[in-house]
């Protein structure tokens, strides 16, 4: 309630709201409203008689919600279904699958999906995850209600705006600068190469002011060890690609459109020492090792959550700064726990910000390296 309250404080009388609810039995609880001054109140009025009850049935309240949508359609703008939930979807239209054919169809008539989960007993991640991403959408976990004023405050555009749908990535590496790589995550998003410059193969969206990550294990190439024989290494194209460290191909379609865009970039900076790297680099980074040991990929031994935190916090002063301290906190806590787990005392180990320490190799995940003269291409979703 929270959250949508705050969503219904950032519309104005361009907009229009409906509510559905699907505990129990499928229902509107208020009818598409224009939010003016009197639709806004009947907004809060509605929020404020919603509670929760009975079992869940989800797939009745999706459909009924795209209904509601579909008929306010309007062409060239935001029409978008907000599905919050804690994911327990317990009777009706069940099926992972089918659910997401539905979300997809609808999202080719142009009304997209934004999920909010909460809670934590009966969340299905794993259906919230993939109605969103192949709803033309996103997916937020809402933990408190700083996470809401954050998706529908500071972040409503990226939130509710789609800038570029169907977004693809293809990176290359040059074999004469890069020995071996390693992508870290994305595992379920990837994408078989002949799929890349197919349009008619769905990949995700990029919403207002949203960027998307994604982080390779480089092991460069000594330099007596450079030989030639692929493309990069061609003795006449040496003055044009010699220092080039990979080469990236971008795909998207424009919001309305049907036929993707092709734009490619080239990288031939120096590499950068890590402590010497910028704070976003580095606090991604901390959020990567994160992820990677939350997920059993802990195979160096150094990547502790003191480590993991210690390089976050050295990097939590720029950008969004409250929300790079609350990660930090929370692996204060998890570096805290472990610690007394080892039998360590931790009076003095957590000071309020640490000498980032000299990073040591990490191996992100189990999955083989790749020898660089073979593409990987992740999609965003």
């Amino acid at each position: 309630q929270h959250s949508m309250r705050k969503l219904a404080g950032q519309l104005d009388e361009r907009d229009r709201v409906s509510i559905v609810v699907y505990a129990g039995n499928e229902g509107v609880a208020l009818p598409p409203t224009r939010m003016d001054a009197a639709g806004r109140e009947a907004v809060m009025s509605a929020l404020e008689r919603l509670v929760a009850g009975g079992s869940t049935n989800g797939g009745a309240g999706i459909v009924c919600a795209y209904q509601l949508a579909q008929e306010q359609f309007v062409p060239g703008g935001t029409n978008r279904v907000i599905l919050a939930t804690d994911g327990d979807f317990n009777v009706g239209l069940t099926e992972n699958q089918t659910l997401v054919d539905l979300v997809k169809e609808k999202a080719k008539d142009g009304v997209y999906l934004t999920v909010l989960g909460y809670g934590m007993g009966n969340l299905n991640d794993e259906m919230m995850d993939a109605i969103s991403r192949d709803g033309n959408g996103n997916y937020y976990y809402i933990d408190s209600a700083s996470e809401g004023d954050r998706v529908f405050g500071t972040n409503l555009a990226g939130t509710l705006v789609t800038i570029a749908k169907d977004v693809k990535i293809q990176v290359e590496f040059n074999p004469a600068m890069v020995a071996d790589y390693r992508l870290v995550g994305y595992a379920n998003r990837m994408l078989a190469n002949e799929d890349f410059a197919n349009d008619k193969v769905d990949a995700g969206d990029i919403g207002s002011g949203h960027t998307v990550t994604a982080f390779y294990e480089v092991k460069p190439v000594r330099p007596e060890s450079r030989a030639a024989g692929l493309r990069y290494q061609r003795t006449n194209e040496a003055t044009d690609i010699a220092g080039e460290w990979l080469g990236v191909k971008l795909r998207y379609k424009a919001p309305d459109g049907d036929t993707s865009r092709l734009t490619e970039f080239s990288l031939e900076q120096r590499p950068t020492r890590f402590a010497e790297a910028d704070d976003d680099f580095r606090f991604a980074s901390a959020v990567a090792m994160f992820g990677m040991k939350l997920r059993g990929q802990d195979e160096d031994k150094n990547l502790a959550w003191e480590r993991i935190r210690s390089i976050a916090d050295g990097a939590s002063s720029t950008g969004d700064v409250a929300q790079r301290r609350e990660f930090v906190e929370m692996l204060t806590r998890l570096a805290q726990d472990e610690a007394r787990k080892a039998g360590v005392s931790t009076e003095s180990r957590f000071p309020q910000r640490d000498r980032l320490p000299e990073p040591a190799e990490v191996k992100p995940d189990h999955r083989p390296i790749r020898r660089p003269n073979t593409e990987i291409r992740p999609e965003y979703r």
